[in-house]
């Protein structure tokens, strides 16, 4: 397969920026998810590696020869689009082997080729089926059929899930990470799905306004986000955020959030303004009698083993994830302490994480 570099790749329409300054790499074998809201650049990045839109500036490279300028049918890279784009009048088999055909190799090959992707996608048994009969779940196999029998050097899909309802897009994330680990082809793929980006990727390249943000495993996406927008953009529900006293100092491990004293890892780097900002994942935060911070509860949501209990606090208003034992009810006072190892401080003027105890160690993806 291959490994795929963008060197400060930049695209604009006119005025418009769609991709600024990019530069990454998509090792060989990784999937890889660019994940990030509607246009911020991830799709327009996938068509420039693609040969589908040539980039304004910047490099391109596939298995380290430069592809930046040649023709998408240059590249060997193999497609798959949300809309499956299949051929109607053509049935499973001639859809999945047409590039084959269409390279001229010799009929058994096609037939061996397709019929072996179409084991490995578990729709052998609909090969002679018209395409238009099918299901949603069962075309999109067909799709990413016709991708793989070509064996290309590395496989972009363009939210191919998006179509499909949430049951077959669960099912469809495991087979796809399945296949992937079986295949072991290199793959870029782009959502805007948190949930499929998390359940699928070695790493995740989180993108906004056309900016690549944090490239890194989930794990760390989701527990040492690189800026305010990864935080939020990441988790379900999000990070909760307090407006907390800045001008802290190097070695500093607590901040004052309207007057209480909140614990944080120890700080790398100091932070001269007045105003910082305190990040901290709902199941970060637990319930007590007595607590750094007190608050309400306006709003308590049962979800089976676990329960989102939501408190109003003069911080602001506060998701907390907690256990079914935790008992409270509407209107009750509460203490909320604070994980000290898990918290994140913001610098306000940049978004971006300080650096600290929790991000020690941790390599740049």
């Amino acid at each position: 397969m291959a490994e795929i570099r963008i060197e400060n790749l930049f695209k604009s329409f006119g005025d418009f920026v769609a991709v600024r300054d990019s530069s990454f790499t998509v090792r060989d074998g990784e999937f890889f998810v660019m994940l990030g809201p509607s246009g911020c650049g991830k799709t327009t990045t996938l068509r420039m590696i693609a040969g589908l839109e040539m980039p304004s500036a910047g490099r391109i490279f596939l298995d380290g020869e430069e592809v930046t300028f040649n023709r998408a049918s240059h590249r060997d890279l193999a497609f798959v689009f949300q809309l499956f784009a299949l051929y109607p009048h053509m049935n499973v088999r001639k859809n999945i082997s047409f590039p084959l055909r269409m390279e001229g190799l010799p009929r058994r090959e096609v037939r061996e080729r397709t019929d072996e992707v179409a084991r490995m996608l578990q729709i052998d048994h609909l090969l002679n089926r018209p395409v238009t009969g099918l299901s949603s779940g069962d075309r999109q196999r067909v799709a990413l059929g016709r991708a793989i029998v070509r064996r290309a050097k590395a496989f972009l899909m363009d939210e191919p899930l998006g179509a499909l309802d949430a049951e077959f897009r669960e099912m469809m994330c495991e087979e796809l990470r399945l296949l992937h680990d079986r295949v072991g082809a290199t793959q870029v793929y782009v959502t805007h799905d948190q949930i499929e980006a998390m359940s699928m990727a070695d790493r995740i390249c989180v993108m906004d306004k056309g900016e690549v943000l944090q490239i890194a495993p989930p794990a760390e996406i989701y527990a040492r986000p690189a800026t305010r927008f990864v935080a939020g953009f990441i988790g379900s529900p999000a990070m909760n955020f307090l407006p907390a006293m800045g001008g802290l100092e190097v070695g500093a491990t607590a901040v004052r959030v309207n007057g209480s004293v909140i614990a944080v890892p120890r700080l790398h780097e100091s932070l001269d303004h007045e105003a910082a900002v305190l990040g901290v994942r709902p199941e970060n935060i637990g319930i007590a009698d007595e607590g750094a911070l007190k608050g309400r509860v306006f709003a308590v949501e049962y979800m089976g083993s676990r329960q989102l209990i939501t408190v109003d606090t003069d911080a602001g208003r506060l998701r907390v994830r907690a256990p079914n034992t935790v008992r409270v009810d509407f209107g009750e006072n509460v203490g909320l302490n604070f994980d000290s190892k898990r918290v994140v401080v913001f610098d306000p003027a940049t978004n971006r994480a300080l650096a600290s105890d929790l991000y020690a160690g941790v390599s740049d993806g």
